[in-house]
């Protein structure tokens, strides 16, 4: 399975006043379904709506919805990088809305700061899953699972922070915890070995990519 992020910028920011108390929020598109996004994938909306069903029955409805400042290199939620909570996700056609209180939280009092100095923040969602390719786009499977939706700075960035995170790592469950087995394992595999090992180990490696290639279809 792989670490899956993708980042939105349609964020809008709402104030409140409770009790004296100035309270930030954001809302806006959190995900999206049938569409390419920037990084070459797409939804289906069968596979995205369940799983928002879902998160929302066991996360949202609970007060569990937490996410994080910036961009974890995996799907764990730190807690002590929460920064917002997520108070609703609905869904209108192939858009999923969401809205997120910001926390009084050591990261979500840097939110506060950030956007009181009008800094733009976007979010990122992150979940795992598996992709197949189909017509040349890198469809999201049916195995996708929401892990969090994340806040970010200048999501419009080249590659939106993501290529070399996502891509490049295959997360997988060993002894009940997930764990990164990096794809530049294979890199290092060969320039470990000598003169008379290399083509042996440029083999062992192509083959590897072969079988995960076949499996995939």
């Amino acid at each position: 399975m792989l670490l899956i992020t993708e980042h939105t910028e349609d964020i809008n920011l709402i104030t409140e006043e409770v009790d004296g108390e100035k309270q930030y929020h954001i809302d806006g598109i959190f995900m999206q379904a049938e569409q390419k996004n920037r990084n070459g994938r797409v939804y289906p909306k069968k596979t995205l709506m369940n799983e928002v069903a879902r998160y929302n029955n066991e996360y949202v409805k609970p007060s569990r919805a937490m996410g994080e400042l910036g961009h974890p290199e995996g799907p764990q939620l730190n807690l002590e990088r929460v920064s917002h909570l997520i108070k609703e996700l609905r869904v209108d056609g192939n858009d999923v809305y969401g809205k997120a209180k910001i926390l009084d939280t050591p990261y979500g009092k840097i939110v506060k700061d950030l956007i009181k100095e009008g800094v733009k923040i976007g979010v990122s969602s992150r979940g795992m899953g598996s992709l197949k390719q189909k017509n040349g786009i890198n469809e999201v499977q049916e195995d996708f699972s929401l892990a969090a939706v994340d806040i970010v700075a200048d999501p419009s960035a080249p590659d939106a922070y993501v290529q070399g995170i996502m891509e490049g790592k295959e997360w997988v469950w060993e002894n009940g915890i997930l764990t990164s087995r990096t794809i530049e394992s294979h890199a290092k595999h060969i320039s470990r070995a000598s003169k008379t090992e290399l083509e042996e180990a440029k083999l062992l490696v192509f083959a590897d990519f072969l079988s995960k290639f076949i499996k995939d279809k």
